[in-house]
């Protein structure tokens, strides 16, 4: 009961608070109630933000740093080798490094430039102008195609700014020897010479492509995942063997340097199949130093450079004879007296040969006795078997810049311009072309495509160009051309039969005119005469030294390659034993 004034008392001063109290205790419940709207705002603001972010805005975001972080790059393939026919390699693409610079971020104050161009034998002025004047571009190449242990040394300076990348440098181990054949590419490995350039879709390699995480310099952190492989270009086999086309480079280099001539080529062929064995030339360059070549020596003159065949041509006009019936081995030529005048232009012999058989026309290489010949078969004959033989037409061979000659239309003919033609002048060809042509007699009358490609080119055909009775008896006409008494002696090889020509033709020179001082001396020729193998010719231009005959300074060239070719292929020897020995020592004394 005592309580009670006290309950009373304490639930009076509740109630007699004053407005003023109250007005703060209802302010300070609206400020809680604010903080706490503020805080559900931003609450629900983060939780917009983080669905729009992982939700609505992800694709487009995740895009976005990738392109920051993420990188598509290529996966380098390597060029496709070429091989000789027995898998020797004339050209292969060998793993280097290259070293490109992102100028904007480069610190040129650091010291590590002038080490690098120290490193890379540069001049530390011109790297920092370089770098200083594409200050704006995000890539230059530092150095291109360089060996991996010095790319290496010099990622070692961590230099901010310098990147590598893997890539192929083309290299060619046979060098010169076989440079105008195999040809060569580009700083990109394009192809841009020769084979290179023939067959350069079917040797180019597609890069792969992959997708890669790198950091913010710009390097590889992590491969993320394959888009496509590399796929290396087509291995090419060719027809030439290694070892003949050293063995004819070697002995054509020193005949020109012997005879200080202008230039020379070598073409032998395989009578069976057409393919090119060797093809040599000189001046040649070396592909693997692109500091050190001229211009003149990229041309594969056995292919591109034209020349008056001369005496050479002279067993397809007797060719041209036989095949018309009006001739026969034995028939008689009366060459009398030495010479002959037409229309104001004199055609001479060395001396006055009298009567010849067809045989002899060529061992003695008569123009008189030929152009006496080309008279009675007439025109239209003489240019048909030379047109079958393969001159004034390309050879299939299809080689970039290849010359197809001239062969003039017999209708145009007068009887000098008949007469000079069928003993070798007024027309031109490549030693190439007249390779092709002895090999068409070697190989019994039949002409085939030329190939530089083993197993030869698709889709062309072999012709015959004259019966197998006429080469037949050309190859017995011109195998007297290499014994004793015959032009060519020094063609001779040791424990095989030889059949050839020989032609030294006067060059044209650049008055207009024949020049009486400078020749083009050749030798076409064939071997063994039964079953032959192999044709060849060898043409050397401007002979200084004084002797310019094509059997003095050709033949003996044509004998080296020819012998050591026969006993490499191992062709069997066709001179019976017991006329080995008598055969050789004619040759001696002819030579």
């Amino acid at each position: 009961m005592k309580r009670q004034p006290n309950a009373k008392l304490h639930t009076s001063g509740a109630s007699s608070r004053s407005p003023a109290d109250q007005q703060i205790a209802a302010a300070g419940d609206w400020r809680f109630l604010l903080v706490l709207l503020v805080l559900a705002g931003c609450f629900a603001a983060l939780a917009w933000r983080a669905v729009d972010l992982q939700v609505i805005d992800q694709e487009f975001l995740s895009g976005q740093g990738d392109l920051r972080t993420i990188r598509f790059e290529d996966i380098p393939a390597t060029r496709g080798k070429i091989l000789d026919r027995h898998g020797e390699p004339l050209a292969v693409s060998a793993p280097v490094v290259t070293l490109w610079a992102n100028p904007q971020q480069v610190d040129l104050t650091n010291p590590g430039w002038s080490a690098l161009a120290e490193l890379l034998g540069d001049d530390v002025g011109e790297l920092k102008e370089r770098l200083g004047q594409n200050f704006e571009r995000e890539f230059i190449y530092i150095q291109r195609q360089m060996a991996p242990e010095l790319a290496d040394a010099a990622m070692q300076l961590s230099l901010e700014g310098l990147y590598s990348q893997r890539d192929f440098k083309r290299y060619y181990p046979a060098g010169e020897v076989a440079a105008h054949v195999v040809g060569m590419t580009d700083i990109d490995e394009k192809g841009q010479e020769g084979v290179e350039l023939v067959f350069d879709q079917y040797l180019q390699d597609t890069p792969g492509k992959k997708k890669v995480l790198k950091d913010r310099r710009g390097f590889v952190v992590q491969d993320l995942s394959l888009i496509s492989d590399a796929i290396p270009g087509e291995d090419l086999q060719l027809s030439i063997d290694l070892r003949l086309q050293y063995l004819a480079y070697r002995e054509l280099k020193a005949v020109v340097e012997a005879h200080q001539a202008h230039s020379a080529s070598l073409v032998l062929l395989d009578v069976k199949t057409g393919e090119v064995l060797a093809m040599v030339n000189q001046p040649s360059y070396n592909p693997n130093n692109r500091g050190s070549i001229q211009a003149a020596a990229l041309r594969n003159r056995a292919i591109t450079d034209l020349f008056e065949p001369g005496s050479t041509m002279k067993p397809f006009s007797i060719a041209a004879a036989l095949g018309s019936g009006k001739f026969s081995v034995n028939s008689v030529v009366d060459t009398s007296p030495g010479y002959l005048r037409l229309n104001g232009r004199t055609i001479r012999d060395h001396r006055n040969y009298g009567k010849l058989s067809l045989t002899k026309v060529v061992v003695k290489s008569s123009n008189v006795g030929t152009s006496r010949i080309a008279f009675k078969v007439g025109g239209e004959s003489i240019w048909e078997t030379f047109f079958n033989a393969g001159f004034g037409q390309a050879t299939g061979i299809e080689y970039p810049g290849e010359a197809v000659g001239s062969l003039p239309n017999y209708s145009n003919w007068k009887p000098v311009r008949l007469a000079t033609l069928s003993y070798g002048y007024g027309l031109s060809t490549t030693t190439l072309q007249l390779a092709q042509a002895y090999m068409a007699i070697a190989s019994g009358g039949i002409r085939h495509p030329v190939s530089l490609i083993k197993g030869g080119q698709k889709g062309l055909s072999s012709q015959r160009v004259m019966s197998e009775e006429v080469a037949t008896s050309l190859k017995n006409i011109l195998e007297q051309v290499v014994l004793q008494g015959g032009t060519g002696t020094r063609a001779h090889v040791s424990e095989y039969r030889v059949a050839g020509k020989t032609g030294t033709v006067h060059n044209i020179s650049a008055g207009g005119g024949y020049a009486e001082d400078d020749y083009t001396s050749v030798f076409a020729g064939l071997a063994p005469v039964e079953n032959s193998r192999l044709a060849m010719v060898v043409a050397v231009n401007g002979p200084q030294s004084g002797e310019y005959y094509g059997g003095e300074v050709s033949a003996p060239v044509f004998s080296r390659v020819m012998a050591n070719s026969l006993r490499l292929l191992n062709v069997a020897p066709d001179i019976h034993p017991g006329l080995m020995a008598s055969a050789s020592k004619k040759a001696e004394r002819g030579g």
